[in-house]
């Protein structure tokens, strides 16, 4: 896919009320840490939210044209954010920070505990003392019992798309099949498909990763705000202190 398409549709589906909320959800858990990296940056949105409300960003990816899509949003914005490609799953030589965050269930698309925990690893090294991490997950309730059998579709007169998920081989994991129609400039619509595949643990899984990781304070939420999950909850949240 095209750069520019990826531009469009990612901006098109995603819901963008969710960069405040976990930009809000991160001011209240930074203090006064300002220096931040950002994993799995995507497209630029929330790094340039971090930007704007005072924070020196680096954002960090493994797509290039998710990053070249970023660069162009910062400058577009007059936002001074370093945009960098990486692997998480691979932070040496990248520096050390006063934050790290991982939001947008980004962490759910590691295909295992180990790479789960190669990451956890590679973020505490990386933090300053006295740093924090910050990530968010999907839940078990979302990953067995919202997102199975799940269906949604969009359209307007330049774009279609089609959002269908089903129950996964392993253990708490989901598969959603993604077909996107975009205009073209014939007037013929060129049809884009993708399968993103996630896996979540159990929330005692979590927390025993980050403490093997070296986490001796770990603060868990749900939902955006600060309360304690419930067995209805869609996405945790976890404050992770150095």
């Amino acid at each position: 896919m095209a750069y520019e398409t990826f531009a469009f549709v990612y901006d098109e589906v995603m819901d963008s009320s969710l960069y405040k909320k976990w930009l809000d959800f991160s001011c209240r858990h930074l203090g006064k840490r300002k220096q931040l990296l950002e994993l799995a940056c995507g497209t630029g949105a929330l790094a340039v939210e971090f930007a704007k409300a005072g924070f020196d960003v680096t954002g960090l990816d493994l797509s290039e044209e998710m990053l070249m899509i970023a660069s162009q949003r910062a400058e577009k914005e007059e936002a001074a954010v370093q945009f960098v490609a990486g692997d998480m799953l691979d932070l040496v030589d990248i520096g050390t920070y006063q934050a790290i965050t991982c939001y947008s269930d980004s962490l759910c698309y590691m295909e295992d505990e180990q790479s789960v925990q190669q990451v956890f690893d590679g973020v505490y090294s990386c933090l300053e003392e006295d740093g924090v991490f910050l990530f968010d997950v999907h839940s078990l309730y979302q990953i067995n019992e919202v997102f199975p059998d799940y269906s949604y579709h969009y359209q307007t007169d330049e774009f279609a798309f089609l959002w269908e998920s089903y129950q996964g081989e392993k253990d708490h994991s989901i598969e959603h099949f993604l077909t996107f129609f975009v205009a073209q400039e014939s007037g013929l619509f060129e049809r884009l498909d993708e399968l993103h595949q996630e896996r979540t643990y159990p929330l005692e899984s979590y927390l025993r990763m980050l403490e093997n990781a070296g986490f001796a304070n770990v603060e868990c939420y749900a939902d955006f705000i600060d309360t304690k999950p419930n067995e209805k909850s869609r996405r945790w949240f976890f404050v992770c202190h150095k």
